[in-house]
């Protein structure tokens, strides 16, 4: 079945996809409940997760075309309709690899409004412009102004890896954003998004009067696409994703279930799909990392290696404080709060007595993205990586090619520039977990027995593999023997698949596996 319908893939003004019949998911009761209920808020939300096109939506609905909201939430909702003077400022517009990148892209939406209200020549720094700007606003038109800021935060976020330009831009927009504290008087409706919510002696220092609704139970369904969503707008795509695919309908919400939803932005909030990697998939027709493609965390993995925490505690799931998970300041050693607040962790589980959330991977997109960008961070020999294939691992395994796969992890790890020695058996222990969880479906880590725990078992076909991996002062004989003792196989022995058990040894003269058995 043939299916030509208009996905609003990288649409992000409202104007724009309600006018050319665009597929659209209805927040705009969420816009009603905040302009009746408050005035200046702060929403945090992940990237490409419809923040801009959100606040697009906000821009329409406050230059009062009615016309737009026709057969929408807010059409039975608001009776008024009122034209307001709108200041859309977006920072999504520069790189920021320097203070002039900053200024250039304020100097451009001022730019853009002084055209519309006049330019007082007297106003020489972003923040007296903005002042004035808004002043004159409310003057010429005799209503107050709604502030819209798209993205607040790039600056502080592209710079995070360059402490010295990071304070920089944080000086200039601190300066810049307090003008919206001192101009209340003028203002209507003020709402700033952005990824990373910087407070303390950051930004939100002098934006303290904002309303946080990133966590708030009430608005946590504000972007993104819920399960009820999904099927109400987009069950003629789900209907055409399964045919292409040969998978029943629902089998095929059950992938898409696993692969892009699970974002939680409140204890008690319903699951959110990732509105981005659903609409390409539904485009391409296909499963792939859309999200994560879009940009990488490197600086958040190096972070996570310098603070030597385990990749495993954020797959089984990692207990933080709420108190702490909101902020996020920069130049802390604690990446938890900006891998929550980035989306590559969420709220799994939430523990009332002691006041903790239980972190982890919302989906398989951000889990398999995140630990292949882990990888190189942990990974001693850069050169094997271009090189690097899970699928010629898995080949090998299916073909039970034992000799070929462990040849292939020797000299993945050939060339180990660190003494092998207790305090760095932690440090190769995460690449074998981070290598063999990237073999997704096919593999468990740290598989437990009823006396002990198998390094990994990987089931390929009708063969299961059990590995035990010696770091330090161990033969692989000792590894193999191992298995046999704490009957790691036990498990599996009443399966009707085929178990083969390899033992390896990793060699500190020659800082790579050295050698192994097979049984």
């Amino acid at each position: 079945m043939s299916i030509i319908r208009k996905l609003p893939i990288g649409i992000q003004d409202f104007e724009d996809l309600r006018t050319n019949g665009y597929l659209y998911v209805d927040k705009t009761a969420y816009i009603y409940e905040l302009v009746t209920r408050g005035k200046p808020y702060f929403l945090g939300r992940p990237r490409r997760f419809g923040k801009s096109l959100f606040l697009s939506t906000l821009k329409v609905y406050f230059l009062g075309k009615k016309a737009l909201f026709e057969g929408l939430a807010i059409a039975d909702l608001e009776k008024e309709w009122i034209e307001y003077p709108v200041f859309y400022i977006d920072l999504n517009e520069e790189g920021y690899l320097d203070e002039n990148s900053l200024y250039k892209a304020l100097d451009t939406n001022l730019k853009r409004l002084e055209a519309q209200w006049g330019k007082d020549e007297t106003d020489t720094t972003p923040a007296s412009r903005l002042s004035g700007l808004i002043r004159r606003a409310y003057e010429q038109s005799g209503r107050k102004v709604v502030v819209l800021v798209d993205e607040y935060d790039k600056p502080l976020v592209n710079t995070l890896d360059d402490p010295e330009l990071n304070e920089a831009m944080r000086k200039i927009l601190k300066g810049f954003y307090g003008v919206l504290k001192s101009a209340d008087a003028y203002l209507r409706f003020l709402l700033l998004t952005g990824v990373t919510k910087f407070s303390k002696v950051s930004v939100f220092s002098d934006l303290n009067q904002l309303q946080d609704i990133s966590m708030s139970e009430q608005y946590s369904g504000i972007c993104g696409i819920s399960q009820t969503e999904l099927i109400e707008t987009f069950q003629p795509d789900i209907t055409a994703l399964a045919e292409k695919l040969h998978l029943s309908y629902d089998e095929t919400l059950a992938k898409l279930k696993k692969h892009y939803d699970g974002y939680h932005f409140s204890e008690n909030a319903e699951d959110m799909y990732n509105p981005f990697s659903l609409l390409n998939t539904f485009s391409a027709g296909k499963f792939k990392d859309y999200w994560y493609e879009t940009g990488t965390p490197t600086f958040l993995a190096k972070m996570l290696k310098d603070i030597d925490l385990d990749p495993k505690i954020l797959e089984n799931g990692l207990p933080f404080s709420t108190r702490s998970i909101a902020d996020y300041r920069p130049g802390s050693e604690n990446p938890v709060p900006l891998l929550y607040q980035s989306g590559y962790l969420t709220i799994k589980d939430y523990d009332s007595q002691l006041d903790e959330y239980l972190l982890g991977y919302p989906n398989e997109e951000v889990k398999y993205g995140f630990m292949n960008n882990l990888l190189p961070v942990f990974m001693p020999n850069k050169d094997v990586l271009g090189e690097f294939s899970i699928g010629n691992f898995i080949r090998d395994l299916r073909a039970r090619q034992v000799d070929g796969f462990m040849t292939r992890l020797q000299a993945f790890f050939s060339g180990i520039p660190y003494e092998l020695n207790n305090k760095e058996e932690k440090h190769y222990q995460t690449i074998f977990y981070l290598l063999f969880k990237l073999m997704g479906e096919y593999v468990q880590t740290e598989v437990s027995s009823a006396i002990g725990r198998a390094d990994a078992v990987v089931v390929v076909n009708d063969i299961l593999y059990i590995f035990e991996f010696k770091l330090t002062g161990a033969t692989a004989e000792d590894a193999l023997k191992q298995i046999d003792e704490r009957k790691y196989a036990a498990p599996y022995a009443a399966g009707n698949k085929q178990i083969v058990k390899v033992g390896a040894e990793f060699s500190a003269e020659e800082r790579t596996l050295s050698h192994w058995v097979q049984g």
